[in-house]
């Protein structure tokens, strides 16, 4: 399998694996008004940035592209397994590697 990163920053894995940005998915969003509570709705509107998929490859973007993504249909995907327990993280709790990915 071939990934190819849409995220602004490299993303590291635990096997010292980097993949460097290549480009950068983004996903529109609105919002409703704030309820009585403090509370609005989010919609996520259309991914930009992301090539046509391609057999093999499979595309890494932030939780929330992958979130719109999928709705919009695509299934090559992926973001980083950030809130997954074998990730390592530096003195200040930053996240330095992941695993790998989430679908």
């Amino acid at each position: 399998m071939k990934y190819r990163n849409f995220t602004p920053h490299s993303i590291v894995l635990n096997d010292g694996t980097v993949f460097a940005p290549e480009g950068l998915a983004r996903v529109q969003a609105s919002f409703s008004s704030f309820d009585e509570n403090g509370v609005c709705s989010q919609v996520f509107g259309e991914v930009t940035g992301l090539p046509a998929p391609e057999d093999g490859v499979l595309l890494i973007v932030s939780a929330m592209v992958l979130a719109a993504a999928q709705v919009q249909g695509r299934t090559d995907v992926v973001a980083p397994a950030t809130g997954h327990p074998e990730c390592v993280r530096n003195e200040q709790g930053h996240i330095v590697s992941v695993p790998g990915f989430v679908r």
